[in-house]
């Protein structure tokens, strides 16, 4: 079974809306929540002035195109592809192209929708080996967490001595 990604869906121009509201009536009434999660149409907020008054409009990021959280099997395949006012999916050939996990989440945070925060559960004073970046491979205990920020600090030891370095959640794991 392949994994929930972020999958760009053509519409016709001027139609984005229509096909979200269309895309989810159909996900709700052919039971389709475990295979298409949240379709989008990317906005961003721009600022207007016109005859010296301000004016906030939302403007869409991409016109043409939609957004679906989605498992691709055939039947969720189907039902996106033949929503009405949608063209088709963005990729080569028969098969869509996902978006790439830092493309979407740039794409969200554009939008002001932060992604589901990634819940941690290493302690103070665990021990960890880091993942990725630069002190990959270094292990080390950790000495804060700061679940709001998504960083924990870790004391590795580097030329001899113990030093408190600032890492990702997603750059550590339990040792």
């Amino acid at each position: 079974m392949s994994s929930k990604n972020w999958y760009v869906v053509h519409t016709y121009s001027g139609y984005e809306n229509k096909v979200k509201a269309n895309l989810e009536k159909r996900v709700e009434s052919m039971g389709m929540q475990d295979k298409i999660f949240r379709v989008l149409v990317p906005m961003e907020e721009e600022l207007e002035i016109k005859n010296g008054k301000k004016k906030v409009t939302q403007r869409k990021v991409f016109p043409g195109y939609v957004l679906v959280e989605m498992i691709v099997t055939d039947d969720s395949w189907y039902v996106v592809r033949n929503t009405p006012g949608v063209t088709g999916f963005v990729g080569a050939g028969t098969k869509p192209i996902p978006l790439q996990e830092s493309e979407a989440r740039n794409i969200l945070k554009q939008m002001g929708i932060e992604e589901p925060k990634p819940k941690i559960d290493i302690a103070v004073n665990q021990n960890v080996k880091v993942t990725s970046g630069p002190f990959e491979n270094f292990a080390g205990k950790v000495v804060e967490v700061n679940p709001e920020r998504q960083k924990v600090k870790v004391l590795i030891s580097m030329f001899g001595r113990e030093t408190p370095i600032e890492l990702e959640f997603n750059q550590i794991e339990k040792l």
